[in-house]
């Protein structure tokens, strides 16, 4: 009697070998998660989007000639004025959507670095086109407008100080 391999058997491994090919890769971000001392607990900074005002990390594409924990410095300040030290090691990640100016959505994976709250200018490349918010980490988890960011700060909040 031969043995004859039903379709159960294979099935499942072959279609998610076979799915990968038509899946388009997550794109890298690096996110700088402000963070300083608060009188009841840390505080983080949200950051609004352009286009729709969305509560969100500072955020944006990898520098091809710097570290990404330079690269979430860069975006800290760019987006909010924000000058810190960053921890050269990420303390996370989470998958988000880049909504582009064609209405298209790209699926992304956000790499977060935490920034370490020195100071914060008032002359920044983006100054008048976002609004920069302090708030507590639990208000934060609150307002913030990405559901996969709420999620990692309620997972991450007990590292941020």
């Amino acid at each position: 009697m031969a043995f004859a391999p039903t379709i159960s058997a294979f099935d499942a491994s072959w279609l998610r070998g076979l799915s990968g090919l038509f899946v388009k890769p997550a794109r890298l971000q690096i996110a700088a998660l402000c963070c300083r001392k608060g009188e009841r607990e840390p505080e983080i900074l949200l950051v609004s989007t352009r286009d729709t005002g969305r509560l969100i990390l500072p955020k944006g594409w990898p520098e091809a000639d710097m570290p990404a924990f330079e690269t979430a410095l860069l975006e800290a300040y760019e987006e909010a004025g924000v000058i810190g030290k960053a921890d050269r090691r990420p303390l996370g990640s989470f998958r988000s959507y880049k909504g582009l100016a064609s209405g298209l959505k790209l699926r992304t994976k956000v790499l977060v670095f935490k920034v370490e709250f020195e100071s914060q200018v008032d002359n920044f490349p983006e100054l008048g086109q976002r609004k920069r918010i302090w708030m507590t980490v639990s208000e934060a988890i609150e307002k913030a407008d990405e559901p996969a960011l709420r999620r990692f700060l309620k997972r991450h909040r007990n590292q941020l100080f």
